[in-house]
């Protein structure tokens, strides 16, 4: 049984107001030639969670060495203005609510995490994910 120490904060990079699936990314991520979706959760826009590649395997959702294996990867769909390219915290209501409840789900869960982290504050790495500031936001979690 893994033992993760981290959760790690993910946009799908996907226009506001635009609904996608756990299907979806799993499609994508096969199409980059993984072998399946790389995160372990998928926040819908609607608020609900759902089950993405399972926690028993190591997630594919980060390029730091061995994080994959310490961590649970959720990502929320959005995170891109309307055109699609800007960077841009779309996360409706209900997914704030959910990302909350999913964390402390799994903090109770996981003993062992001690920090819930944003994709763009690991090192390396050079994008705006999951375009708002996740240490910040959930560190009293």
């Amino acid at each position: 049984m893994r033992e993760p120490d981290t959760i790690l904060i993910h946009c799908s990079a996907t226009p506001e107001g635009k609904d996608f699936t756990v299907a979806d990314i799993d499609r994508w991520h096969r199409a980059k030639g993984w072998n399946g979706i790389g995160y372990n959760y998928v926040v819908y826009r609607d608020g609900s969670y759902h089950l993405g590649r399972s926690l028993s395997v190591p997630g594919a959702h980060c390029p730091e060495e061995g994080m994959n294996r310490r961590s649970i990867g959720i990502v929320y769909i959005g995170g891109c203005a309307a055109d699609g390219k800007t960077p841009k915290d779309t996360r409706t209501p209900a997914q704030k609510r959910t990302l909350v409840t999913l964390i402390r789900t799994l903090k109770g869960r996981y003993p062992s995490i001690t920090r819930v982290l944003g994709h763009r504050d690991i090192k390396g790495v050079h994008k705006a994910c999951p375009c708002f500031d996740a240490r910040t936001e959930y560190r009293n979690i």
